[in-house]
């Protein structure tokens, strides 16, 4: 049994990342579950795996139902990766077209006392799955911070927004 090492990435993010020991056997669909769990996401949502070639080219998708080339509970890690895939992107919110990056890393010694999928090393907080932009916790904090600031310098002491007199 081969387990590998993979590095999870959200593209234009230098701060988010999760490394996964992976058994190369185990189905998309397992790990699309170890996926959601991991991050926090909805298990209700649509999702597909794309297999990108070292251009960026899909050559294969694989859903939750066969678009032709496969269902997730039908194609193992090791098969999705194949030959001429280098990278398998995750598309976690068809709408938002937020996706996370697969790259295989390096191979790691089977260890029969650690039941695989496993999280190996993290840094950065969770997206959050319904947000169209994954914003840093420091950018987020200081926008939140001036925007409150900016609404308490807009009001005087005794007047309240419209809409909240009466509250």
């Amino acid at each position: 049994m081969a387990i590998f090492r993979y590095r999870v990435t959200i593209p234009c993010s230098k701060v988010f990342f999760r490394e996964y020991g992976l058994d190369s056997g185990m189905s998309l669909f397992r790990l699309r579950g170890f996926l959601d769990r991991d991050l926090g996401f909805a298990p209700d949502q649509m999702t597909m795996f794309e297999v990108l070639s070292g251009k960026g080219k899909v050559m294969r998708r694989i859903g939750l139902f066969d678009f032709g080339d496969g269902s997730m509970d039908h194609v193992s890690v090791e098969e999705a990766f194949g030959e001429e895939g280098v990278v398998l992107r995750y598309v976690y919110n068809m709408d938002r077209d937020l996706f996370l990056e697969l790259r295989q890393v390096s191979a790691l010694e089977y260890s029969p006392r650690i039941s695989y999928p496993v999280l190996l090393a993290e840094r950065g907080r969770n997206p959050d799955q319904f947000s169209a932009v994954y914003e840093e916790f420091e950018e987020f904090s200081a926008k939140a911070q001036e925007s409150a600031e900016t609404e308490d310098a807009a009001y005087e002491d005794d007047e309240l927004p419209e809409g909240e007199e009466n509250l």
